[in-house]
């Protein structure tokens, strides 16, 4: 059986999704970082890098929403939750990994600035900074990655449930979802899927 450690407020919320669109049981841990359990002993032997989502397989931890979405995906081949041909799997984890590298990245200069800077005024350069970049990245999804209905075009996949995630930060990020109606058009959509209704309120 599969278990998933995730925290409120955090991007394990993209492969909890996609866990539940699966249909089989799964284990769920749930770590609070209020109280700093992602630095007790117990979760660090699960991930020593201390954050989530880590999902436990019967192979061993993974680590990392690319890595996790791309396996729970080869793991049941029958809901196509990834594209087949070479090429469009790649693109696929473009996507996936453009969204782990980049956006996410932008998205946490607000509130985690210490990870690059120990001056007080460059973090709070990179805090205003923010709305612009993740608008910015918003602009490339809608323009340059979004086929429509869904991330890949038809069909749901691996890569809906991270972009849901990141919609979901846009508007606390200072970017109106108005201006970009395939993504708003997605995020409504994706919010009628049973899943996200099982996910959204453990997250909020």
């Amino acid at each position: 059986m599969l278990t998933l450690w995730y925290s409120r407020k955090s991007c394990a919320y993209a492969p909890h999704i996609l866990l539940y669109e699966t249909g089989v049981e799964f284990k769920v841990r749930h770590v609070d970082f209020a109280k700093n359990e992602q630095t007790s002993p117990d979760f660090l032997s699960i991930n020593p890098k201390g954050r989530v989502p880590a999902l436990v397989t019967p192979d061993g931890v993974l680590t990392e929403n690319p890595a996790i979405l791309f396996y729970i995906a080869q793991m049941f081949p029958e809901k196509a939750f990834a594209p087949s041909k070479p090429f469009d799997l790649a693109k696929a984890q473009a996507f996936n990994m453009f969204l782990a590298s980049t956006v996410h990245v932008a998205h946490a200069h607000k509130h985690r600035g210490y990870r690059w800077t120990d001056d007080a005024s460059a973090q709070a350069a990179m805090t205003a900074k923010v709305p612009v970049n993740m608008a910015d990245c918003a602009s490339m999804i809608q323009d340059h990655f979004f086929k429509g209905p869904f991330v890949l075009g038809e069909s749901f996949s691996m890569c809906d449930p991270y972009l849901a995630l990141i919609i979901r930060w846009l508007g606390p990020d200072g970017v109106s979802l108005d201006g970009f109606p395939k993504l708003k058009a997605h995020n409504e959509m994706m919010k009628q899927r049973p899943s996200v209704k099982q996910v959204a309120t453990l997250y909020d």
